[in-house]
């Protein structure tokens, strides 16, 4: 059972899941709708030829239960769903991807069915425990059985906290193996083009992790820096809901319509966000996917958050952490407009094959007890 949730798990799992197919082995989807409707999540599962989910919990569904008690009787309601389903399903494995909250639930449930758990991306940390996500990834690794990991420090980190070496791999990144199989696909694609853009001659911010948009403080500096940067290069900004909820929540919905240079965007697909981000000549972001594909792309990457739960991409790819500080964005973006900017390399086993490699390791592992 492949657990989606958000976005970015769904391009984790498409090369998993065509793996899994060519393997002939029986799996279902489980999407707990974290993420849901065209722009969100259906045009996804089109475009990256992924089977309609078995299951849909609908996570993300709207609910008048606005109250903390209200919410809280929505989770319980979602686990007891969750429950059921694993139950009648009975898989030998569920395997869980990323860093969302829907994937440490998923994990835990599997375990009181004595269910087998794999975690694609374990290891990862920011070491910054106010994260939501740092928090998942803790409670994910400490339960599953099986942990492949994209990087070696994250397998080091596995080890700092006691794993059984027998039980982590080191794999690569799905993550490269979904951009690598689109990349030969997005000749006939040029959103850039659609959008009157010429190759390397504007930048993308994206802006949605819950730390930086819930701080109206960070929200206001981030605008001042990208009003900075759209006056030497056009910017353009694909707007989350969440975050658009939150500018309108701080009145700064205007602020952002009205900085000179700047476009934006509804959400994209995930072929034309990639089209997009192959031809820009930069990227500013808080994603952590796109800390990975631009390393692989070798486009430089200017990380807004104080820490990376993927020190590869800095260490070896084209990530730099700038923070909040308008100085240090501004420094960067004129050294990446002066080609200044460091080329990066492709971090090992980054080579499209690591749903292969996930893959053969499961049919090898003795799920049964």
């Amino acid at each position: 059972m492949f657990v989606v949730a958000s976005r970015p798990n769904f391009m984790k799992i498409a090369p998993l899941v065509h793996e899994a197919k060519n393997e002939g082995l029986a799996f279902s989807i489980f999407h707990t709708g974290q993420h849901s409707g065209e722009l969100m999540s259906d045009v996804f599962f089109r475009e990256l030829n992924i089977p309609k989910p078995t299951y849909n919990l609908g996570l993300g569904s709207k609910t008048k239960l606005e109250s903390k008690v209200g919410k809280v009787f929505f989770l319980i309601r979602n686990i007891i769903k969750t429950r059921k389903i694993m139950r009648e399903y009975a898989p030998d494995v569920v395997i869980v991807v990323g860093d969302v909250f829907s994937s440490a639930y998923a994990t835990i449930i599997a375990k009181t069915l004595k269910i087998k758990v794999a975690h694609v991306e374990a290891g990862l940390r920011s070491f910054n425990n106010k994260m939501p996500e740092e928090k998942s990834r803790r409670i994910i690794d400490k339960y599953a059985d099986l942990l492949f990991t994209t990087e070696e420090e994250a397998s080091k980190n596995l080890i700092k906290e006691g794993k059984k070496e027998s039980r982590i791999f080191l794999v690569g990144n799905v993550m490269i193996d979904s951009l690598i199989d689109n990349l030969k696909k997005l000749k006939a694609n040029n959103y850039a083009k659609k959008l009157d853009l010429k190759k390397n001659g504007y930048a993308i911010l994206t802006l949605h992790r819950h730390e930086n948009i819930n701080n109206k403080r960070r929200v206001i500096s981030i605008l001042d820096a990208i009003s900075e940067v759209s006056k030497k290069i056009k910017v353009i900004f694909p707007l989350h809901p969440s975050t658009k909820k939150q500018l309108i929540n701080y009145k700064l919905l205007d602020k952002l319509k009205n900085i000179f240079g700047l476009k934006i965007i509804d959400p994209l697909g995930y072929k034309d966000m990639l089209s997009l981000v192959k031809n820009a000549k930069f990227v500013i972001t808080d994603s952590g996917g796109l800390q990975e594909e631009t390393t692989y792309l070798k486009i430089p990457c200017l990380t807004i958050r104080t820490e990376t739960e993927r020190p590869i991409t800095v260490s070896v790819g084209t990530n730099t952490i700038v923070g909040f500080d308008k100085k240090k964005i501004i420094f960067n973006v004129d050294n990446i407009l002066k080609n200044k900017y460091r080329k990066g390399k492709t971090p090992n086993f980054w080579d499209g094959k690591a749903s292969k490699r996930i893959i053969e390791i499961v049919k090898k592992y003795p799920l049964k007890d």
